[in-house]
């Protein structure tokens, strides 16, 4: 058996068979090569190849040039799987069947206007943006769960609670500028991404779906399909999945999916988590080690203390949420590529943004300082594990709050590790990221050991962590809240309810105007 020119001679001699030493055009070296990958690789190595030497295909026509890669050793190993071509004429391997199918027009992947979709929370750009920001994020189930007799105070109480958590929300919110940088950070990640995937030989539209504020998911569906995109990756920027975060995201979309026809008929492809990715990990190291060794006198003895949001214990113990396991995952993965470098400083885990009366994932971040100061740490870098961008919970929550507490505990010298934000190693594990998931748009996903969730469509997802598997309320007492940007948010009570629908009335009576009307209810 022969390996054709194109495929570069590493992945031969790991195959076990020869270089192809006849020229590219060797159309029966070809097929006989396609045919052997398609039983020894995997099918995603398979459609990954399919899919590069269609784009050389491309290319060829388009300059009318013969392309050849030297597989001869002259290029490094990564320069290598960049510039991986190729294995077959005119051919798509089947994720779902493994089957290999001749191709037309019409089914050459390259001809497919590929879009990238980056989710994300939102945040209000301006002061003024707090308290819509705030009534929506609300009137999110997934934020305020209510009992089924109660869903229809879901939009009052988010009005009430909003306006009641505006002033004091705006003061953290000018206490790092006016605004969120949100926007303007994941508007500059969408960028890179888009250069990243150029750089690899991919022409593919990024865009932006905040879940609560602008640009809304809603805008993003609707330049994808003014764009004429054929195929879509989603990608939630959490690392670690959560029903609360990246599920809420994945809800919205399979709303929009289920009401749009051109949508039902895109093939698209969800990146659920990617924590476990060596270029995350590496770049989360990288910013670890590069900051420890800048801040502490002595870089041995200070904590590295992993701060990441929050959820109800009830999402993971009750609904089977991955995001408490994978966070562990994660921080493991991180302190293990540390360890590599002989960075081996004691570490922690703790959760922060907590709000309600529901149990939330412990150790708690505000707990965990005060222990660490009693038991005499002097030194604590504190690390933002959840959060890839800055924001209020990073400028206001971790940089103001948690370091005045460390200081009032005894934690004299403080230490925070920046958001990965624009990071050339991070943005470039997002491209490979992409281009793994490209081939797999419209097909079923295979789940690998590296992560606990199965990547897939939509409603793939959705089928597996549905929010009706969450607990129902026993009584008002019991609604819990899910993630947030807002650090302090008003806790939700039976006697606030209460509060609330007595208000609602009263403000009819005393204007008789239908209040609820305004809400879309009555």
């Amino acid at each position: 058996m022969f390996c054709p020119n194109q495929v570069p001679k590493g992945l031969c001699t790991r195959m076990g068979i020869r270089r192809e030493i006849s020229t590219s055009n060797s159309l029966i070296s070809k097929i006989k090569f396609k045919l052997y990958v398609l039983k020894k690789q995997s099918k995603r190595l398979c459609l990954k190849a399919a899919i590069s030497y269609e784009r050389q295909v491309e290319e060829r026509r388009s300059r009318n040039i013969h392309p050849t890669i030297n597989c001869r050793g002259v290029l490094e190993k990564q320069k290598l799987y960049n510039k991986y071509k190729s294995i077959g004429n005119n051919f798509i391997c089947r994720a779902s069947t493994g089957e290999v199918a001749t191709s037309d027009s019409s089914e050459n992947v390259t001809s497919n206007k590929i879009g990238v979709l980056l989710l994300n929370l939102g945040g209000p750009e301006t002061l003024d943006d707090v308290q819509p920001f705030l009534y929506n994020l609300f009137a999110d189930p997934d934020i305020i769960r209510l009992p089924t007799s109660l869903q229809w105070l879901q939009k009052p109480l988010a009005y009430l609670i909003s306006m009641n958590r505006a002033p004091k929300s705006a003061a953290a919110y000018a206490s790092i500028g006016g605004g969120s940088p949100l926007k303007k950070i994941t508007d500059e990640q969408a960028e890179a991404l888009r250069l990243a995937l150029q750089s690899r030989g991919i022409e593919a539209q990024v865009y932006v779906g905040m879940r609560y504020w602008y640009p809304f998911t809603e805008e993003a569906i609707t330049r994808i399909k003014e764009d004429g995109i054929s195929q879509l990756v989603v990608l939630p920027l959490y690392p670690q999945f959560s029903i609360s975060t990246s599920g809420s995201s994945l809800r919205l979309l399979e709303q929009l999916f289920r009401e749009d026809q051109y949508l039902i008929n895109m093939p698209h492809t969800v990146i659920p988590s990617w924590y476990q990715r060596p270029g995350y990990v590496s770049a989360m190291a990288d910013l670890i080690e590069k900051e420890r060794d800048q801040v502490f006198e002595d870089p041995s003895k200070a904590v590295i203390f992993f701060s990441a949001h929050g959820v109800p214990v009830s999402y993971v113990e009750d609904a089977g949420d991955p995001y408490k396991a994978e966070m562990e995952q994660c921080v493991d993965l991180i302190m293990q590529e540390l360890g590599r470098r002989g960075v081996n400083n004691t570490h922690t885990l703790a959760y922060q943004s907590r709000v309600g009366p529901v149990e939330w994932l412990k150790p708690y971040t505000d707990s965990t300082i005060k222990e660490l100061g009693a038991s005499g740490v002097k030194d604590l870098l504190a690390v933002p594990i959840s959060f890839v961008s800055e924001h209020i919970e990073t400028l206001e929550e971790i940089d103001m709050e948690y370091r005045e507490l460390a200081e009032e505990s005894g934690i004299t010298n403080w230490g925070r590790v920046p958001a990965l934000n624009c990071n050339p190693v991070f943005i470039q594990d997002l491209a490979e990221a992409v281009e793994d998931a490209v081939p797999y748009a419209g097909v079923m996903a295979t789940q690998t050991n590296d992560t606990l969730v199965p990547g897939g469509s939509v409603v793939d997802l959705l089928s597996v962590y549905d929010r009706e598997r969450l607990p129902p309320p026993d009584n008002l007492w019991d609604v819990g809240h899910s993630v947030t940007e807002d650090s302090d948010l008003f806790t939700t009570t039976s006697t606030f309810l209460i509060f609330a629908a007595l208000l609602l009335v009263g403000l009819e009576l005393a204007t008789g105007n239908n209040i609820l009307s305004q809400f879309g209810l009555f």
